[in-house]
């Protein structure tokens, strides 16, 4: 037992010191995570015996929070973790995203790159700023990693190989998983506990129980593989698979690996299954999910449980023994294109996720403190068996309403094409998914749009059908203005240039007659991130058919990319001056607002908008769509200045005379 610790019970038996006195002195002499538990060198790592966690020999219930590296902005990684640790617990966890980290085949990212996303990739620093804030740290690093994140972190450019099968031992992609491990993982061997650093624990895949029916067997080989990779990387610490025990049993796991549990509801069957898996080893709930994400156009925004059923239910799981992984702690953000989606059977089948990945977690999207937190608190310091140092909670952050931006040059949508590189635009007989085009040094286009261009005759009443399915929302142009209407509700979703249905037909007008330029501009909405193998089938574009006018199939297509990327946005130029009330849609904007002393977290309202993307400083805030729930976007104060910042829209439908900001976020 600690010395400290050990005075304090005896000063509180002999009523020596007042109470708050006793409290201050107390705090004052715990000792940190690290000195309770590494004091006395380091001779073991994390073990999992049925009767409970032990670390370096000593009995750890692991109280861990899921904050993700790459949804938070670097310079407020410390404020959410210090927060993380306030509460009582002792453990982060995140994953690692493997398209981001090979943005293109053998091209690697690990902070030291010129992307848009290059700043967030140090994941080196994130663990070891853990490490300083007194955390230990548990490591997904998928390859497949779910997260409500596009191609669950799969990287697009493997769709260019015919016939690949990703999560599967398929040659294909296991040598492809191995340049990457083998680039990876080395970077945090000499991170392990074992190695004097903050990680005590690896998953192997993420919820491969839930990779098709449950009464097919899975590929257990292809686990091996990741396996012998982390073993070959040098990795030693506990290995562990998660799933939900009820109904994935344990197909998803491999023999002497530790098995974990996800889930939010009915706690105790989940761990009795769990226990019944494996009767000797320790039990952990890897994901319990703390609340929920929201899709476009659900209707009204999802919070998962309430902290009436949360806490109830936390109060199940560890009154059972078990150790617990909130996901999430921290709500974070998804930035630029990488949201997610799932597949559903049924109507529209499919559901992009929102940029805002609030989750209703016990820390907010701006890291502000919610009635969850502080029930962890609660429930955290009651059944914590270890007592240890803990920082002050660190203040929330600043929130400002700025004045609303007014918009003072636009381009439409012949500007924008003008104005994108040859590098990025093709010439195709037949149609072809933007992962299939011959750009950024053969990878493909990864996110964005994509544009079809074919110069036309129609006759009176003629008729355009594009078979199989548009992947994902088409704007269908005639001479730069639209001819598609944004959808406000889903059963819009029926109608031509949307997902849900195949072999769509638009009938054009009889004055439509004569020769025109027409453009079929494809939004990629986000590859889905869950599911069975049929649903890792995620090319985008018009690629499932040919697209046909009157009847005959038409050939010899212009492609240009539109893949925003923040340097191309950055260096914009040749822009229309003045006002874009009546500019032909798509359009984008660009406008100016000051920022006076220090930068303060804020949000951009578009409930008056239509549906597009945002950038302010040339950063790629997220995707957002009037018809919500979320109505705003989250702009951290490290993205602005002070002085003049800038912002740049790219609206589909519908634009309002001026753009206004929140101090608070906004949901349906």
């Amino acid at each position: 037992m600690h010395m400290s610790i050990e005075i304090c019970r005896i000063f509180k038996a002999a009523f020596v010191l007042t109470l708050a006195t006793l409290e201050v002195t107390c705090a004052q002499w715990l000792p940190t995570l690290y000195e309770y538990y590494t004091s006395e060198g380091i001779r073991s790592s994390l073990e999992a015996p049925a009767s409970g966690f032990l670390l370096n020999g000593k009995e750890l219930t692991i109280f861990s929070g899921s904050i993700q590296y790459f949804r938070v902005h670097p310079s407020i990684w410390q404020d959410r973790m210090r927060k993380l640790r306030a509460a009582g617990f002792n453990t982060l966890e995140t994953y690692i995203p493997w398209n981001l980290h090979e943005p293109e085949r053998d091209v690697f990212d690990f902070g030291d790159g010129k992307r848009d996303f290059s700043m967030f990739l140090d994941v080196r620093a994130f663990i070891l700023l853990a490490q300083e804030e007194d955390l230990f740290v548990i490591i997904r690093p998928g390859p497949y990693i779910c997260a409500e994140w596009d191609f669950g972190g799969l990287p697009s450019w493997l769709l260019r190989t015919p016939n690949i099968k990703v999560r599967t031992s398929d040659p294909q992609y296991t040598s492809r998983v191995k340049i990457y491990f083998d680039m990876l993982l080395p970077q945090l061997s000499d991170l392990q506990f074992s190695q004097g650093g903050p990680i005590i624990a690896f998953q192997i895949e993420n919820e491969y129980g839930g990779f098709g029916p449950y009464s097919d067997p899975r590929d257990k080989n292809y686990l091996e593989f990741i396996k012998k990779t982390f073993e070959d990387n040098g990795l030693e610490e506990l290995f562990f698979t998660a799933d939900s025990p009820v109904p994935s049993g344990d197909i998803g796991s491999l023999p002497g690996v530790l098995q974990t549990a996800n889930f939010n509801n009915n706690p105790i069957m989940q761990l009795e299954a769990l226990k019944n898996l494996q009767p000797d080893r320790a039990l952990i709930v890897m994901e319990f999910w703390s609340g929920w994400f929201d899709h476009w156009m659900e209707g009204s925004h999802q919070t998962g449980l309430t902290p009436k059923v949360l806490e109830e239910n936390l109060e199940k799981v560890l009154s059972y023994n078990s150790s617990i992984n909130l996901y999430m702690f921290h709500r974070g953000t998804t930035f630029g294109f990488m949201n997610g989606a799932n597949a559903m059977n049924y109507f529209p089948y499919y559901a992009p996720d929102a940029s805002s990945y609030d989750y209703d977690a016990p820390l907010s999207e701006a890291g502000d403190y919610t009635e969850k937190y502080r029930i962890m608190e609660r429930i955290v310091a009651k059944y914590s068996k270890v007592q240890t140092k803990t920082p002050d909670k660190p203040l929330e952050s600043r929130k400002f309403t700025y004045k609303p931006i007014k918009f003072y040059q636009y381009m439409n949508m012949e500007d924008i094409l003008n104005n994108i590189g040859e590098e990025d635009k093709t010439v195709i007989n037949t149609m072809q998914s933007m992962e299939e085009l011959p750009i950024n040094n053969g990878n493909g286009q990864s996110y964005g749009y994509v544009n079809y261009r074919k110069h036309i005759v129609l006759s009176a009443n003629s008729t355009l059908k594009v078979s199989g399915h548009v992947r994902d929302i088409a704007l269908l142009l005639l001479d730069n203005q639209q001819k598609t209407k944004s959808p406000t509700n889903v059963p819009d979703l029926n109608g031509f240039g949307f997902w849900p249905n195949g072999d769509r037909e638009f009938p054009f007008k009889e004055e439509d007659a004569g020769e025109h330029t027409m453009d079929i501009l494809v939004e990629n909405a986000g590859r889905v991130n869950y599911g069975g193998p049929q649903d890792f089938v995620q090319k985008k574009g018009l690629w499932e058919g040919p697209v046909t006018l009157d009847g005959v199939e038409q050939l010899g297509w212009e492609v240009t990319s539109l893949q925003f990327k923040s340097e191309w946005v950055r260096g914009l130029s040749s822009s229309r001056q003045g006002s874009s009330v009546r500019a032909a849609r798509p359009i984008l904007q660009r406008g100016l607002f000051e920022v006076e002393g220090e930068p303060a977290d804020t949000w951009l309202d578009f409930s008056q908008w239509g549906k597009g993307i945002a950038f302010v400083n040339g950063f790629h805030l997220g995707r957002y769509f009037s018809a919500g729930p979320p109505k705003t976007l989250y702009i951290p104060a490290p993205l602005l200045k002070s002085g003049t910042n800038e912002v740049i829209i790219f609206e589909h439908y519908e634009t309002a005379s001026e753009l206004i900001f929140q101090d608070h976020p906004i949901f349906i």
